[in-house]
């Protein structure tokens, strides 16, 4: 530059707005054209003191912090894909996790006020199973085995989670502070714009650790096992016989661990991100579950017992709890107890229980933290100077368009794998909604985890190119994306443009440090809502 403003020529000499210049002095912007002719078309040399600071700085915080996502799928390929997903669609682990906190809070609102023995098991089971694929078997009395007192554990998380989240907030907020000090120096490859466009992790990863989801395949199925093997019992088939233990065979409550088909498979992986694919089943489930017990709530409030020729016993020792001898009954008479009067199977439509409310909210919350940080991060790019869409803001609008684009896909894939589970099945040989629901509910899926995959790496490559000075070239500093022929770049900074630099930056921190802390507030709000009041 210095040579270009101790010339006679002001040919593609510009000021740092794009304008000519009267004087070669008076330059500090170049046209695109003169930079390719005059530096070249090339990058500027790696360097590995700017790399690795950048690098330990601003991105192996956030690949470490990757780590303490939830897992505990059965299989390590889930756990994998689980981890690519996240990254590849921060709204889809978002979504995910919204939609597991209201659906806690819409089980103890949908079980409140049933009183009823139980009913706060059942709340527990409920809550508890939204990381299973819950099978729930209301024929012939195995309803009775929500008996499951053995699932009522804590999953806690360590010391080292917590640390390590402070450890990274402490980090993101020091290297901001310094990056705001100097931030002139290394901006081509400063990892300013990297830290925002990570920032979605944290209020991800803080509100599992405020959820503590049982998303531990091998200790969740043991805990199921245990529960009908020792507390879960059915109704006889004849009168007079008391309840029989369910010890194995069909089952109540389980857990589906049986290969289901391509478009059920991913309800089957326990890490939480795939509770997506879930949400419509575990809803309908609860469904099941409350109209039998509002049913018999409401036939122990009239002081009707199970048995069709037995009395209304009361039992004064119980104090106004419901005597065990008033639900005694065959299965028959059991099913008739747990069933709505004039409903043949007692159940509210899904569209009734609030779902799309729920859905719309999760998938509100999950599209403004993922544009809410990443947008962060496009803006320190787009206001650092040459100002305009380039290779790092066009890249980080890239993998934001892209995460939203997955998370689409997974969750269409979701409602036809619903659909394709709930409708009238045709012949296999035959093409019926229901199939084609299926064909493409796993095409969607299969495309998006695809997508995920490229998005994740994506991503991580764009960032070790920016530390690397991969993007430090004529083209990108002169952001051609956005400036097209009019394209020029800004050489010297002068004291207005590292004003109105540090300003963006600010309010970039501003957007994604606020979309995370409302994020992590409403997380905070919804979750463990207060349970149902046992019955009397």
């Amino acid at each position: 530059m210095l040579n270009l403003q101790a010339g006679n020529s002001i040919q593609g000499l510009l000021d740092n707005t794009g304008k000519g210049v009267d004087f070669p002095a008076n330059a500090t912007a170049i046209t695109y054209e003169l930079c390719k002719s005059s530096c070249g078309a090339n990058p500027e040399p790696f360097q590995w003191s700017i790399f690795s600071s950048q690098f330990s700085a601003w991105l192996l915080p956030w690949l470490a912090l990757i780590s303490q996502l939830p897992f505990g799928s059965r299989y390590k390929s889930d756990n994998l894909m689980s981890m690519m997903l996240t990254v590849g669609s921060p709204a889809l682990g978002a979504y995910s996790l919204i939609f597991t906190v209201l659906n806690g809070q819409h089980v103890a609102r949908r079980l409140s006020g049933i009183k009823y023995p139980n009913i706060r098991w059942a709340w527990r089971v409920l809550s508890s199973l939204q990381q299973s694929a819950l099978r729930i078997d209301d024929s012939e009395g195995h309803l009775s085995s929500l008996l499951a007192h053995g699932l009522d554990y804590t999953q806690t998380w360590s010391l080292s989670a917590v640390s390590q989240i402070l450890w990274v907030l402490i980090a993101y907020l020091f290297t901001v502070i310094d990056s705001l000090a100097d931030p002139t120096n290394s901006v081509n490859s400063s990892g300013q714009g990297v830290g925002a466009v990570f920032l979605w992790l944290l209020p991800i990863v803080i509100g599992y650790l405020q959820l503590s989801p049982k998303c531990d395949f091998e200790r969740v199925r043991d805990a199921v096992d245990r529960a009908n093997s020792s507390k879960a019992y059915r109704a006889s088939a004849y009168s007079g016989i008391p309840p029989e233990r369910v010890m194995s065979g069909r089952r109540g409550l389980y857990i589906e661990v049986r290969d289901v088909g391509d478009a059920h498979r991913d309800e089957q992986a326990c890490a939480p991100v795939f509770n997506y694919a879930r949400f419509l089943h575990w809803t309908a489930n609860v469904e099941v579950v409350a109209s039998a017990f509002e049913a018999a709530a409401a036939n122990a409030a009239n002081h009707i017992p199970v048995g069709t020729y037995a009395m209304w016993m009361e039992d004064p020792s119980l104090k106004g709890e419901i005597s065990g001898v008033n639900r005694q009954g065959d299965d028959e008479e059991v099913r008739r107890y747990t069933q709505q009067p004039g409903h043949l199977s007692g159940t509210r439509s899904l569209h009734a229980t609030g779902v799309i409310r729920r859905f719309l909210v999760a998938a509100f919350f999950a599209l403004f933290l993922q544009w809410g940080t990443i947008g962060g991060g496009i803006v320190v790019v787009l206001y650092t100077p040459t100002r305009g869409l380039g290779c790092r803001s066009g890249a980080y609008i890239l993998y934001a368009v892209t995460g939203t684009i997955i998370w689409l896909l997974m969750v269409l894939s979701s409602f036809l794998s619903y659909y394709a589970a709930t409708s009238n099945s045709s012949p296999v040989h035959t093409l019926s909604s229901a199939r084609v629901a299926a064909i493409l509910s796993t095409g969607f899926r299969r495309i998006g985890k695809v997508l995920a995959i490229l998005n994740a790496t994506w991503i991580v490559v764009v960032c070790v190119f920016q530390f690397a000075s991969f993007f430090d070239r004529c083209y990108c500093n002169s952001s051609v994306l956005g400036l097209g022929r009019g394209a020029y770049d800004v050489i010297n900074f002068t004291a207005n443009d590292v004003h109105a630099m540090k300003a963006a930056w600010i309010g970039s921190v501003a957007l994604s440090l606020g979309t995370a802390t409302l994020f992590v507030l409403f997380v905070a709000l919804y979750v463990d809502p207060p349970g149902p009041v046992s019955g009397k």
